[in-house]
């Protein structure tokens, strides 16, 4: 029979020493370091070459305060959740919402216009007015912990980020404004002028609505100027 192995050796399959008792195996560490079995991983591991725990917070989660990103205080970074100086608008702002109102009615306006022009004659108006509307009224400054109230009740004035925001937000409001009120007024155009159209050649419109045949509607197409025939006229 082979001699038994000493504990000093590096083999981790070696027996135990003769005379001691079986023991289920586990990593023999080199001589000199003391292991940890709790599993923490506070000591180091069962190889010599396996790094310990770093102690300057290497990996950990890092702290986020209220000023950066979206932290605890909401878009844009605020500590109180309101508009940041990175917002373009504020949906709680009378103003921003109509001028947005108006782009939506304006592009909507325009698009029914050639089609269902009393939808388009509704949507205008309300576009035209939302943006008219929201020209002539001012853009609110956000609040903030330096724009609170003063002690004696009187509101303190707004801190340079403020006012930063306010005139971005109103610079935003007016093209919103601007553009919706273009497109309402384009749309506005081309219905009043299809209906001065269909008022002014209305012994056409009332030839074709009456006529039974397809020869007695191109006969329609002499009440029309010559211009006009292979525009608005019947074609064969």
């Amino acid at each position: 029979m082979p001699d038994r192995q000493s504990t000093n050796d590096s083999n981790p399959f070696a027996p135990p020493p003769e005379g001691q008792p079986d023991q289920p195996w586990q990593p023999r560490l080199p001589e000199g370091s003391q292991g940890s079995d709790d599993g923490s991983g506070s000591g180091p591991g069962w190889s010599s070459s396996q790094p310990g725990r770093s102690s300057d917070g290497f990996g950990g989660r890092p702290e986020r305060s209220g000023g950066q990103g979206g932290g605890a205080g909401g878009p844009g970074g605020g500590p109180d959740g309101g508009q940041g100086p990175g917002l373009r608008w504020d949906p709680t702002d009378p103003a921003q919402r109509r001028a947005r109102y108006a782009v939506l009615s304006g592009m909507w306006a325009f698009f029914f216009a050639f089609f269902v022009q009393e939808v388009a004659l509704l949507l205008g108006a309300l576009g035209a007015y939302w943006a008219i509307s929201a020209l002539r009224m001012r853009t609110k400054v956000p609040e903030g912990p330096e724009g609170a109230a003063a002690p004696d009740g009187a509101a303190g004035p707004p801190s340079p980020a403020q006012v930063v925001a306010a005139a971005t937000a109103n610079r935003a409001k007016q093209t919103a404004a601007i553009s919706g009120l273009v497109a309402s007024t384009l749309a506005l155009m081309i219905v009043a002028s299809g209906f001065l159209v269909h008022l002014v050649y209305r012994d056409f419109y009332e030839c074709r609505a009456d006529a039974l045949t397809k020869e007695a509607q191109l006969s329609c197409n002499d009440l029309l100027p010559k211009p006009l025939q292979d525009t608005l006229g019947v074609r064969e």
